[in-house]
Formats: C-alpha cells, sequence, structure tokens
C-alpha cells in the first residue's frame, strides 16, 4: 500500500506527474459532452420550433396553396420509396462484395487496391455521385427523372459504406469458427453460411441501416435525378417523379417565394426527418442486441 501511495504521488522538479491515462479519458469525456450539448441544442432548437407543426394533417395530407398549407404525405412516401430500392440494390451487392473479399479474394496488390478505391469512394461528395446518376440513369439508360434513377444513385453512394462495413463484421469473427468448419469436410459457402455469418449479421445490418438513413437524409443525389419541386400526390410507379422530406425541407427553407411564411413548416419537416432516420438508427440498435442475444445462448 505504501509504494502505491508513492507512486500516485510521485513528483518530478516538484511538480506531481499526471497520470496520461486518466488525463487521455478525461479528454474523451469532455468532448463526448462537448458533441452531446451541440447535439441536445439543435435537437431542442428543432423540437420547441417544429412540434407546434406537427397534426394528423401535417402528417396525411399533401402540400397545398404553394407549400404554404397542408401536410407532407408525399415527401413521406417518396422518401420511403426511394430508401426501399436504395436498400434492393446497396445490400446485397455490398454484402456480396464483402464476402468475396474477405473470404475469396487473395490478399494480393489488386485486393488492396480495390479496398483503397471503396474507401476513397467513400468519401466522395453527394453532388458527384448526383452528377453521376444523372449522366448513367436519367440520360443513358433512359430511366428519366424517377424513383427508380435517385434509388439506384443512392445505392451506388451507399454500397462503399456498405461494403466497409459488412467486411469489418466479418473479419471480427475468430478464424476458428471458419477453420473448424473445413475441418469437417464441408464446403466453403456452407461454412460462411453457417459459421460466418450469423455472427457477422448484426455488424452487416448495422452497417447497412446506419447508411440507409444517412441516404434517407442526402438532399444532392436526387436533386438531379428524380425530386419534384412541387408534387402533391403518390408516384405512380418506380418511373414517376416523387417529393423527398430532403428536398422538399431545402426547397421551405432557401428556395420558396415565402420563406418567412413557410418557416414553421420547414421545422416541421425537419423534425420528421430527424425522426425517421432515428427510427432506422435505433432500429439498427434493436437487431443488432436482438442477434447478439440469439448468439449467446
Amino acid at each position: 500500500m505504501e509504494i502505491k501511495e508513492k507512486s500516485k504521488n510521485k513528483k518530478i522538479l516538484g511538480f506531481p506527474v499526471i497520470n496520461s491515462q486518466s488525463l487521455g479519458f478525461n479528454i474523451l469525456r469532455i468532448c463526448t459532452i462537448f458533441i452531446l450539448l451541440i447535439l441536445a441544442m439543435i435537437l431542442f432548437d428543432i423540437i420547441s420550433k417544429g412540434i407546434g407543426v406537427i397534426s394528423w394533417e401535417f402528417l396525411s395530407a399533401p402540400p397545398r396553396d404553394g407549400m404554404t398549407a397542408g401536410g407532407i404525405l408525399p415527401a413521406i412516401a417518396g422518401t420511403i420509396m426511394v430508401t426501399i430500392i436504395t436498400a434492393v440494390l446497396a445490400v446485397p451487392v455490398g454484402v456480396f462484395a464483402a464476402i468475396y473479399l474477405n473470404e475469396y479474394a487473395v490478399n494480393g496488390k489488386m485486393t488492396r487496391l480495390i479496398r483503397m478505391a471503396i474507401r476513397n469512394l467513400a468519401g466522395v461528395p453527394s453532388i458527384v455521385y448526383g452528377l453521376f446518376g444523372l449522366a448513367l440513369f436519367v440520360k443513358s439508360l433512359n430511366f428519366g427523372t424517377s424513383l427508380l434513377a435517385a434509388g439506384f444513385t443512392l445505392g451506388l453512394m451507399t454500397l462503399p459504406v456498405t461494403i466497409t462495413a459488412s467486411e469489418e463484421a466479418l473479419k471480427s469473427v475468430p478464424d476458428s469458427y471458419r477453420h473448424g468448419s473445413l475441418a469437417l469436410g464441408v464446403s466453403k459457402w456452407y461454412m460462411i453460411r453457417t459459421n460466418v455469418l450469423p455472427y457477422a449479421i448484426p455488424g452487416i445490418l448495422t452497417g447497412a441501416i446506419l447508411g440507409l438513413s444517412r441516404a434517407a437524409g442526402e438532399t444532392a443525389p436526387i436533386l438531379f435525378t428524380g425530386a419534384a419541386f412541387f408534387l402533391p400526390r403518390m408516384p405512380g410507379s418506380i418511373f414517376s417523379q416523387f417529393m423527398a422530406l430532403p428536398y422538399h425541407l431545402y426547397i421551405l427553407a432557401t428556395q420558396h417565394h415565402s420563406i418567412a411564411r413557410v418557416r414553421p413548416l420547414a421545422y416541421g419537416t425537419a423534425l420528421v426527418l430527424i425522426t425517421l432516420v432515428l427510427i432506422m438508427n435505433f432500429t439498427a440498435i434493436f437487431i443488432r442486441y436482438q442477434y447478439r442475444n440469439k448468439n449467446r445462448k
């Protein structure tokens, strides 16, 4: 005990020595508290100014009178539909690409180059994906400005995040699970399907849903590929234009002819969009928790 007390009170040139580990933890705590305070201020501002607009009419009616009255139902429906199309493209392709890179590909120069390209694509600005989607899906493939073109564009934007998250989840599975299955004489795909994927699914789904929640809040990619300025009806098909919450919010906040009049509607739209993203994030947390409990049993 005396030795420990002396080590705690150790001094150099009369000054106490600060434990670097404690200092690091304190800095992390301060940064975390600072970020949470900023987040709380943003949420408080949006909730306090937008909660008064939320009503059944606001959530279930189309906009009218030049978006100065009515609701945001077409924007909610359009956001959900384009997110579903994004998931159909990004999740299967991203997961299978991650399985190939982690389980089948030889760890050589080409594989490292592919991984570096995927990580670089994850940092490309969303406006670039919007222009690429305009050139490829809208013009070259003749999808037109539509749900399909916007969903595929968001899918391409989400792919790098999905691949990276899925590959990291696969890497977290111990190699002993793989070796034990292969030692029994089963095929590699059977081993992946039965002994690797069940333990990697929580991380895969978490990364995929977080990527989709980011896509649901993007404005730039859908600006060129399918989002409509004012369309007070539901999309008729996947080749129809649509309204979306992020683009609708952008119009109300910056482009409307009477910004002061529609500002409460903009805060209400922001609150609905944040709620939708939070629901997706909490869904990812719930799925991860359920799968972890299932794997422990």
